[in-house]
């Protein structure tokens, strides 16, 4: 979803229990006393998250927001730890995640929060760095229909070397592009591609078996 201003931010995320906001990393977000989690040096440690954590084990009668400056800083350990707390928040606790380029963010992050886009700073434009043979695979991940996600995993497959790593970089290239497409085209479909991407993500890091997991989460 886009937006147009960042005073709008607060009532977009009172809708929410965890939002990812694509606006500059130098916006101020204007929510008075918020709870501000930025990085220490270069990331944003598993300790900090596990500070935040505790912290809102507490009831609260009014909403209370939680902003994450340069979310995709967070260590891939800071983000599982973080994973809970998203899926299941107590009442009246808003998350913010604030970025400047959507496909920063884990895949796993992407699927339990809602996405919200500043229109003036057209992040749709910015890509991954990733090689073409990721971009392509990609592509052919998001506009497959059943019977071709075979022939994408024996694509992937293929690869003697790093095949695993491979799939997950396809996979998130995907599903950036399936974000991308869907708030260019509006078209749902590109929408409900995500979960199955999502999944399959998330079991082939995990060491699932790749080839299983391309095709049996993808259908």
């Amino acid at each position: 979803m886009f937006f147009d201003n960042l005073a709008d931010i607060k009532k977009l995320a009172e809708k929410v229990s965890c939002a990812i906001f694509v606006i500059p990393n130098d916006a101020k977000i204007p929510i008075k006393n918020a709870r501000i989690v930025e990085k220490d040096k270069t990331t944003i440690s598993i300790e900090q998250i596990r500070t935040l954590i505790s912290e809102t084990r507490t009831k609260q009668k009014s909403p209370r927001f939680i902003i994450i400056k340069q979310a995709e800083q967070m260590t891939l350990e800071a983000c599982n730890a973080f994973l809970k707390s998203l899926e299941e928040p107590n009442e009246n606790y808003h998350f913010i995640l604030q970025t400047e380029n959507l496909s920063s963010i884990i895949p796993t992050i992407l699927s339990r929060a809602e996405v919200f886009i500043l229109r003036i700073e057209n992040p749709l434009d910015k890509t991954a760095e990733v090689a073409d043979e990721v971009k392509n695979l990609a592509k052919k991940m998001i506009i497959a229909k059943d019977k071709d996600y075979i022939a994408i995993m024996n694509e992937i497959a293929k690869k003697k070397d790093n095949t695993r790593e491979l799939a997950l970089q396809v996979l998130g290239s995907a599903i950036e592009m399936s974000y991308k497409s869907y708030f260019k085209t509006g078209n749902q479909l590109f929408l409900k591609k995500i979960p199955n991407l999502v999944t399959t993500y998330e079991n082939i890091a995990a060491n699932g078996n790749i080839k299983l997991h391309l095709v049996a989460d993808m259908l």
